[in-house]
């Protein structure tokens, strides 16, 4: 490998700390990054389920909730815009369709939110809503209702990790095992069907070993 024709193509930025972490072995540096590379991919299985569970399982509650209301969208309600982002998000993706000349459907809509828009239903400002019926998108498996800060302290470091996964950010230094956990635990809760899905198709934990990383 060409180790500055690599850097070139990384950035040196970018390969600085995996460098950092290579303690300044620059073949070492390239393994690493080419380590969280196959990681980051192997994430995208779980990342993915986690995602597609929590936001169905908040279309069919949030529903369910206004289902005498069948002229009004769930996510146009006040009670479910307590966020100025969330609002945003609902009248870009409003745009969107239109501009594409597609039909302005729940299901599109729901399909365009970011990740962020989901796991801001679990922030202190819906803790009235929670308590009144969206408790409901997830149950233990021995049918215990769960609350929303069950959701909110794991939610925030995985919509982190979400992100940097997305954008091709170093992860190596994250405890990704502790992470893949708590994504199949959420799934057990929100679908367990999800979660065994998850399991069978998920490669990372055949495939992940923590590195050692100089420090």
């Amino acid at each position: 490998m060409n180790c500055p024709a690599f850097e070139d193509f990384v950035s040196h930025d970018r390969f600085s700390r995996y460098l950092a972490w290579a303690g300044g072995d620059r073949s070492r540096a390239v393994e690493l990054y080419s380590v969280n590379a196959k990681v980051s991919e192997a994430l995208y299985i779980p990342l993915q389920a986690l995602e597609i569970a929590l936001r169905n399982r908040i279309h069919h509650v949030a529903s369910r909730l206004l289902i005498d209301e069948l002229d009004v969208f769930w996510f146009d309600r006040p009670e479910f815009q307590l966020g100025a982002r969330q609002a945003e998000q609902v009248a870009k993706a409003k745009r969107d369709l239109i501009d594409a000349r597609k039909p302005v459907e729940p299901s599109r809509i729901v399909a365009a939110m970011t990740f962020g828009y989901w796991t801001a239903y679990f922030s202190s400002d819906y803790e009235e809503l929670c308590r009144l019926g969206l408790h409901r998108i997830a149950r233990t498996a021995d049918g215990k209702a769960l609350g929303r800060k069950q959701f909110t302290q794991p939610l925030l470091p995985l919509r982190m990790l979400r992100n940097r996964v997305a954008h091709h950010e170093p992860i190596l230094d994250w405890s990704l095992d502790r992470h893949y956990s708590t994504m199949l635990r959420l799934l057990d809760w929100l679908s367990p069907p999800a979660a065994l899905w998850c399991k069978e198709n998920s490669r990372f934990e055949s495939l992940y070993h923590r590195p050692q990383l100089c420090r």
